[in-house]
C-alpha cells in the first residue's frame, strides 16, 4: 500500500500549496488596494503641480525668464531611464527600455543631439 500512502502525501502537498498560494493572493490584493488608495490620495497634489508648472510656461514668467520659454527648435535632449528592481518587473523593464529606444531613434531621426542615461 505504499502507492496509496504516496498519493495521500501528494494530495496533502497540493492542498498545502493551494493554501499558500491563496494566502499570497490575499496579501497581494491588500498591497494593491493600499497602493491604489495612495495614488488616489496623491491625485490632487499631482493636478496642482501640473497646473503650477503649466503656468510657468505661459504668461509673465516666460517673458521674464527666457529659460522657461519653449524652444523653437530642439537641439539637444537627454533621456533619463529609471527601471524597477523589485518583484516580477522583467516585462515592465523591457517595455521601458523598448520605449526609450524608440524615443531615442525618433529624436535622432529629427536631428536632435541625444544623450541616454540609465
Amino acid at each position: 500500500m505504499a502507492g496509496a500512502r504516496e498519493v495521500k502525501r501528494r494530495i496533502k502537498s497540493v492542498e498545502n500549496t493551494r493554501q499558500i498560494t491563496r494566502t499570497m493572493e490575499l496579501v497581494a490584493t491588500s498591497k494593491l488596494k493600499r497602493a491604489t488608495d495612495r495614488v488616489h490620495a496623491a491625485r490632487p497634489y499631482a493636478d496642482a503641480l501640473q497646473e503650477i508648472v503649466g503656468g510657468l510656461y505661459s504668461g509673465e514668467f516666460s517673458e521674464k525668464y527666457p529659460i522657461l520659454r519653449k524652444p523653437d527648435h530642439e537641439r539637444r535632449a537627454a533621456i533619463l531611464l529609471l527601471t524597477a528592481n523589485r518583484g516580477l518587473a522583467g516585462a515592465f523593464n523591457a517595455n521601458l527600455i523598448k520605449h526609450a529606444k524608440n524615443l531615442l531613434e525618433e529624436l535622432r531621426g529629427r536631428g536632435v543631439e541625444t544623450e541616454l542615461h540609465v
